[in-house]
């Protein structure tokens, strides 16, 4: 019997933390709440899930913490800060969507899944931080934990001042047997969560390292190990535009593969908002036309806006380079 295609979806950390929330659990879980409405919607269009998501605002928090705690206990690594953010958005998300699911009489389990990814211990972002990560601050504040706190600070997208950390590159997923294996029992998978905890290979052994992956990257890159059909990125805006935040802003509700490429290479998408999603999207899709014959999409859009991007009412649907727009169907 032939199994379903299957879906990648890649949740932006900052989609379950809004503006003006403490970002508590029951804060997070009413904004889970209407992803998960719109993955059951993918799970009804045919697909078969697997669910990553961020973990930037998050991660902060908890390394927050723990400098703040100290002396008083000892200090966490950032891959430990890492696997905690993974277990309990994962919990959250499975437990949010299990619920979901059970109101529309859908019986499919939601597993949650530890998952390690490897990176190159000698990879250059270890020497150039990069990811955003933690809450947003005012530039007086940025200044104050600098000298305080001795964090890396960057502007991120006009929407104040966030501490960065190295972000290498997603080589393998470590768990990627255990992925297919609940995919093909029929369960929702949620995995790489975070962009997964980065751990080195070292004379044959896994060990953890100090950074944050980029969700996105690893998104693309379960999704082609995967040979997934769709990948989707929910963010904070309902479709990718050109000229963002200016007075000429031009949403697109699609893109070619060569028109997102000279995008990127224009500037349009920087490299801490849009450009990771737009990069693993083309990625994705480079090597997935070769398998399922130009039959495969990457789609950007907000949470709420799930289901009408499927149906090419909603979202930004960027296309494999194999074929012209004008040949593509409007349908994921």
């Amino acid at each position: 019997m032939e199994l379903n295609p299957i879906a990648v979806l890649a949740i932006g950390g900052n989609s379950l933390m809004r503006p003006g929330q403490r970002g508590g659990f029951a804060d997070q879980q009413g904004n889970a709440r209407v992803t998960c409405e719109g993955i059951a919607d993918v799970l009804a269009a045919g697909y078969r899930v697997v669910l990553t998501h961020g973990n930037g605002p998050q991660v902060g928090n908890a390394l927050l913490r723990t400098e703040l705690s100290q002396p008083e206990l000892p200090p966490v690594r950032l891959d430990e800060c890492d696997a905690e953010t993974q277990g309990e958005i994962g919990y959250l998300l499975q437990q949010t969507l299990d619920n979901v699911l059970a109101e529309r009489s859908w019986s499919a389990s939601v597993v949650s899944m530890v998952t390690q990814v490897v990176v190159d211990a000698s990879d250059p972002a270890f020497r150039k931080p990069t990811k955003p990560i933690g809450p947003f601050y005012a530039f007086e504040e940025a200044l104050d934990r600098k000298r305080k706190l001795h964090w890396e600070m960057i502007e991120d997208s006009g929407r104040g001042w966030r501490r960065v950390v190295a972000s290498p590159r997603p080589l393998e997923i470590v768990e990627l047997d255990a992925v297919r294996a609940c995919l093909g029992a029929g369960a929702v998978v949620i995995a790489a969560g975070g962009g997964g905890i980065p751990v080195v290979r070292r004379a044959g052994r896994l060990e953890g390292v100090e950074a944050v992956i980029d969700k996105d990257r690893v998104s693309a890159l379960l999704a082609r190990r995967l040979r997934a059909k769709l990948i989707v990125f929910s963010t904070a805006v309902d479709r990718v535009a050109v000229r963002f935040g200016r007075p000429d802003q031009r949403p697109l509700a699609q893109m070619s593969w060569h028109e997102a490429q000279g995008y990127l290479r224009e500037g349009e998408f920087p490299a801490g908002s849009m450009g990771p999603k737009i990069e693993a999207a083309l990625e994705f899709l480079e090597e997935a036309c070769t398998w399922n014959g130009g039959d495969c999409r990457a789609i950007v859009t907000s949470p709420e806006n799930l289901a009408a991007a499927l149906r090419g009412e909603a979202g930004t649907q960027i296309l494999p380079p194999v074929s012209a727009p004008s040949e593509q169907p409007a349908v994921a």
